[in-house]
């Protein structure tokens, strides 16, 4: 069976893992070289690099050469389909919690 995933799941796939999130946190900052991403991790290289390459892959961090180093970059824009998604619910429960604050009203003028 072929699995087609959408921006909006390879996005939340990367940021499932709270070893991700720092990195897309310390990217945030300035952009960081995959040795000086590795720096804070008890991990190997080859562990970090999968990281990053699932980063990549939901397209929330490019990487690029410069002489040997492989330099991150943070892609912001990637995250608007996980933050779209979060706002479609936010919307649905704020309404929801409207209609009950409304009905609860209502019930307690009887």
């Amino acid at each position: 069976m072929v699995e087609h995933k959408s921006q909006a799941d390879l996005v939340f796939h990367a940021l499932s893992d709270p070893t991700r999130r720092m990195m897309v946190e310390r990217l945030s900052q300035r952009p960081l070289t995959v040795s000086e991403l590795a720096e804070p991790l008890a991990m190997s290289m080859a562990g970090v690099s999968k990281h990053v390459g699932v980063l990549e892959k939901a397209g929330i961090v490019a990487r690029h050469k410069r002489g040997r180093e492989r330099v991150c970059t943070l892609q912001p824009d990637s995250l608007l389909a996980a933050r779209d998604w979060v706002e479609r619910y936010a919307q649905f429960w704020s309404e929801r919690l409207d209609a009950l604050d409304t009905a609860l009203k209502e019930d307690g003028d009887e």
